[in-house]
């Protein structure tokens, strides 16, 4: 048993304080629907606490400033598909919860519910930490979270570190084995496969595209050309997180998720079963990082970005 996220969270910033190298001025505007979160001046990105069903991020811009995820269902904009309304911009939720749906935004869809923000802090890097509540269609509370967000940057790269504390504060939670699942980002057009503008899905084990979707790997990068540049957004799974190295739920069409609880649901065998039980009272942690870079995966070192993550201590 995890010790209470309450506890973690003082060593997990004195850890965060003491590894995180110098970089940009990030400055966090907490408002009472969202948090603006600017690098040296410039808009990185927005925590809002509510869109459709979940909180999200959107916008997110790379380091040439250029929009990286989706804009719709938040805003219309021409040449962008609006299929899976439900994939907005960047979150964190899943398809069965107790066998309540909180991934899509159709009839009887749970609800993630932001309690309230913990902290929120400017500086070389900026904080952002939330308490939210996992409710039913009906209301009913079905467990709760504790998420940490770090944000930084420099020229070449802007970061999110993303660590996230489920808790099973009303009896035992079950996370039912689906695709539909857990980490996720929604690309910007130009950036897809499907596109057919040099679009890759390149994983830390050599797959690539299609051969991507499903398999384990330390971590995913999605990067295509845009104006004469090559720009890209990674996802990397810390070591420590569980059930390292996750699954993959990544599609040409520009979905980027980290699935932990994805076994059978991504064609593995009939015995095969994701579904993970928590115990009333117990926590699990899921910790990820977030790259927007420029380059490709081998321009941006990618493998190195990873091994250099994989170092960071967790707290005790």
């Amino acid at each position: 048993m995890m010790p209470s996220p309450a506890l973690l969270l003082p060593v997990f910033l004195t850890i965060a304080a003491m590894t995180r190298p110098a970089v940009a001025d990030v400055t966090i505007e907490q408002r009472a629907d969202k948090a603006i979160v600017k690098i040296d001046g410039k808009l990185f990105t927005e925590y809002l606490v509510r869109s459709g069903a979940k909180p999200i991020l959107w916008p997110l811009l790379g380091p040439t400033g250029k929009p990286m995820t989706r804009n719709f269902p938040m805003q219309t904009v021409a040449g962008e598909h609006r299929d899976h309304v439900h994939q907005r911009s960047m979150w964190f939720t899943h398809g069965n919860v107790n066998g309540f749906d909180f991934w899509t935004e159709q009839e009887a869809h749970g609800t993630i519910q932001q309690r309230r923000f913990v902290k929120v802090r400017s500086g070389r890097t900026g904080l952002i930490v939330t308490r939210n509540d996992w409710l039913s269609a009906a209301g009913k509370k079905q467990c709760e979270d504790q998420r940490v967000l770090e944000f930084g940057g420099d020229a070449a790269v802007r970061w999110i570190d993303f660590a996230i504390t489920l808790r099973a504060t009303e009896g035992p939670v079950t996370f039912g084995d689906t695709k539909e699942g857990a980490f996720g980002l929604r690309l910007a057009e130009w950036l897809t496969v499907d596109a057919h503008r040099g679009g890759r899905i390149v994983n830390s084990e050599g797959q690539s595209d299609e051969a991507a979707w499903g398999k384990p790997a330390a971590w995913v990068d999605y990067h295509a050309a845009l104006d004469g540049d090559i720009l890209g957004v990674a996802i990397l799974n810390h070591p420590s997180s569980f059930r390292f190295p996750t699954p993959w739920h990544v599609r040409g069409y520009g979905l980027l998720a980290a699935n932990p609880f994805g076994k059978r649901a991504f064609g593995g065998k009939q015995k095969d079963n994701g579904a993970y039980t928590l115990p009333a009272g117990q926590s699990l942690l899921l910790r990820y990082r977030v790259l927007f870079h420029r380059g490709d995966e081998k321009a941006a070192k990618i493998a190195a970005a990873f091994a250099d993550y994989a170092r960071w201590p967790l707290p005790q």
